[in-house]
Order: structure tokens, then sequence, then C-alpha cells
């Protein structure tokens, strides 16, 4: 294999540049040329595409986003935009594929893989919800972003002796929300995979109020519900002054932390490695700080599970 490309592909996360920075520095230092390919599968089907060098990922390792860019291509899930990708892949002469992204973007690896084209999988998300690894690019990021919020939050929770709703990302997995609700003490933590009934998180409201707690932090993970209308039923429940911060996008943002940025040149690397060696349809990972690859096909298939006992610490932590 004498010529490889990357894409990203999803939603950004912190730590895609330290992916596709690897993946260009290690191929060349391998003497196999490089294609960096824009706006994801979208941009594979434009032959949005342009050879890389060394000096095309320098000063990227500290920037957040990707380089490469990213979209969502509803023409690439059909069997003809498919065909369109494999003629550009044809033209440039690209050989293998690295593909850093999430469960949305490996369905579109694990069909080009089906159609010849060997393709490795890179789990890029802040969500942490893609199976077969401890940790996905970008989570770690996120979540200090959240937890650098929260604490400046209950900073004005305490003074003005209030209630504080914060809903952060996550629509079918929970791990921002827990990890950041643990770390943060908060005093319920509601997440789509357990989500608590609104009377057990009334119920530790009005303890707390009973032994003189004078202010209160619940995380909230968008796919439970609107931050908004939670905190008004909490306010209408309890008649505590309730306020209510959505923190959005700022969740994606930033220069990735040491740790995203160290997984994303392992991953990127090993990804590398792994297409060299002639493997295709695999996605990389980490599971006890070791570099694991998984078959596509049953990482898809396999659901995330969210940390049950991490979970069940926070609601003893939290009395």
């Amino acid at each position: 294999m004498r010529k490889i490309g990357v894409l990203t592909s999803g939603g950004d996360s912190p730590g895609m540049n330290a992916a596709i920075r690897a993946v260009v520095r290690k191929a060349i230092y391998h003497d196999v040329e490089v294609f960096g390919i824009y706006n994801g599968y979208q941009g594979l089907i434009d032959g949005n595409i342009q050879q890389m060098d060394i000096g095309s990922v320098g000063d990227i390792i500290q920037r957040g986003g990707t380089i490469l860019y990213t979209a969502r291509s509803d023409e690439f899930r059909t069997e003809e935009g498919r065909e369109k990708a494999i003629q550009q892949l044809n033209k440039f002469g690209i050989e293998g594929l690295i593909v850093i992204g999430g469960d949305g973007s490996f369905r579109g690896a694990e069909k080009l893989t089906q159609k010849g084209y060997p393709c490795i999988g890179v789990p890029g998300t802040i969500d942490n919800d893609i199976p077969g690894t401890d940790f996905t690019i970008g989570f770690d990021t996120a979540l200090n972003t959240v937890i650098e919020a929260i604490d400046k939050i209950r900073d004005t929770a305490t003074s003005h002796e209030r209630t504080y709703v914060v809903e952060v990302m996550g629509r079918h997995a929970g791990d921002i929300a827990l990890w950041a609700g643990l770390a943060d003490g908060a005093e319920s933590i509601l997440i789509p995979e357990h989500a608590d009934e609104f009377e057990d998180v009334i119920e530790r409201l009005k303890r707390g109020k009973d032994r003189g707690k004078k202010h209160s932090i619940i995380v909230l993970a968008e796919g439970v519900g609107s931050g908004m209308e939670f905190g008004q039923r909490i306010k209408d429940a309890t008649k505590l002054e309730t306020r209510v911060t959505v923190l959005g996008h700022t969740q994606r943002g930033g220069s990735p932390t040491a740790s995203d940025r160290v997984l994303a040149s392992r991953l990127g690397a090993k990804a590398v490695d792994l297409l060299l060696a002639g493997q295709a349809g695999r996605v990389v990972g980490i599971q006890n700080n070791k570099l694991v690859d998984h078959d596509i096909l049953e990482i898809l298939d396999e659901k995330h599970v969210v940390d049950f006992e991490m979970y069940q610490l926070s609601k003893q932590l939290s009395i």
C-alpha cells in the first residue's frame, strides 16, 4: 500500500487534528503518500482531496476542531453516492482510508470496506459512546470544559443561594453528565441510561434544604430532556429559585487536553499500522491503557454501556 487517505466525519471533537497529524507523519515515516479528504464523505464524493506532507500538519496538535473540516452527507448513504466516492478513490490512487469520527462515520467506512477499499476507524467523539474503547478522542477535553463551567456556576449559585440545572451534551450516552457530575459533586445527575425519577430529584433537593443547604447543582444530559423545561418543573415543585445553563457547543471546542493529544496520536498511528499490515474493517481503541482493535461490524452491533457503579457512587455521595 503506497497511498492512503484520511478524513474526519460527523461532529468535530478536540484532538481530531492530533489524530490527523499522527496519520500523516506515521505514513510518511513509512514512505507512504497521504491524501487529506476535506469535508468528510461529501468531500470524498466531490473530489475535494489534496496530498499532504509533513508541513501540512505542523502546529495543529494543539488546535481544536479539524483542519480537514467535517460534514454530514446524505448522498453518501446512497449506492450512487458511494460509487462516486469510489471513483474518486480510484482517480487519486488511494488504496486505504482512515476515518476519524463516530459510529455513523464507521458505517460509511464499513460500506467502503465491503466494496474492496480497506478502511480503519478512529473513534473521535466527545460523547465517549463507542464500544470497544475506554475513551474516545475529545471526551476528556469536553469533560474538562464542562467541569470548568460548573465550577464557575457553583460560585454564583452559592452567592445567590440558587438551584442550577446544567444541560450538557449526550443524546444517547450519559458519560459527560456522569463524569462531570461526579467530579463536581452534583446533587443529581440525569442520564439517558438511568434517568432518575423527577420525584427522586425533588426529594433530594428537599432533604438538602431541610439540613440548611442553600444551593444545588443538577447535571442533565440533553438526551433526558430540555434543561429549560426541567428547571421550570423544579421551580414549580419546590418554589426554589432555579436557573438553567445550556452549555451547548462550547463543549466541542477548545484546545485538546494532554490526554486527548496523546490518545489521538496513539490511535492515529495505530490505524496506519493496521492498514500497512493489510488489515481492513477495523476500529482502533484503548482498553486498560493498551491499544486494541476490533471488527467494525462488532462495534456497530454493540451498545454503549455507562459505568453503572460510577452512577451508583454519584448517588451515594450526593446524600
